[in-house]
């Protein structure tokens, strides 16, 4: 157990100072945006704000009539509120670790659950896993972002990223793994037999296979989220 006097306290948890990044981390587990125009974050991760920002949860044709039919018909679960505003607001989610990316031109795939913020000029698109045993997996759906800006992502504790060769592929548990390149497709196995039906499934019952050049991010955990709208 830790004690700190007051003055130490202040200092070792007050807000960091600023830095030019307008997505910054006040710990592993808080993400800081200096926000001044608008951005994407998911719907119920706000802890406080400072200046003058409004919420407004996206509406149903809010990205287009494509993705608002893809979105309701697979229950994609990263349901997400636009910011807008002058002031510094403050995410979290649930506790865990958070890790800001930057886009330069390329793409990460992000499993909906875990995408926790993103700059309003990252593209995004709903990715659909072919394999219908995904479905028991809880894992259909993953989110695609690409283009310029910041990406936030969670992770139950430190996240481990797993590179991806032609001669070294990857097998992760859907449960456990967060996003991976979007140059990879990921093939989604199962191994169905009469024990499988007993029980909650898990990595050893359904497999992500990931084949090419690329990475995976997995963390220390399974998740087992479904995705609801």
């Amino acid at each position: 157990m830790s004690i700190y006097s007051l003055s130490n306290f202040l200092q070792k948890y007050a807000q960091k100072p600023d830095v030019v990044e307008a997505f910054q981390l006040e710990s592993d587990q808080m993400l800081k945006i200096d926000l001044n125009g608008d951005v994407w974050i998911k719907t119920g991760s706000m802890v406080a704000y400072k200046g003058v920002i409004k919420f407004t949860r996206e509406k149903m044709m809010e990205h287009g009539l494509g993705k608002a039919i893809m979105k309701s018909i697979t229950g994609e679960g990263a349901t997400l509120t636009k910011a807008q505003g002058r002031g510094e607001l403050f995410l979290a989610d649930n506790g865990k670790r958070i890790s800001v990316i930057y886009l330069d031109s390329n793409a990460i795939t992000v499993n909906g659950n875990d995408l926790l913020a993103f700059s309003p000029s990252i593209q995004w698109d709903i990715k659909f896993l072919k394999n219908v045993s995904s479905i028991m997996a809880g894992g259909l759906f993953n989110m695609q972002l690409s283009g310029r800006g910041y990406v936030a992502i969670t992770t139950h504790y430190k996240p481990l990223i797993l590179m991806v060769t032609p001669d070294k592929p990857v097998v992760t548990d859907p449960y456990a793994t967060v996003a991976w390149s979007s140059n990879l497709i990921p093939e989604l196995k199962t191994d169905i037999n009469l024990g499988t039906f007993i029980g909650r499934s898990s990595g050893e019952t359904f497999q992500m296979f990931f084949r090419g050049q690329g990475f995976v991010v997995v963390q220390p955990y399974e998740e087992v989220t479904f995705q609801h709208s």
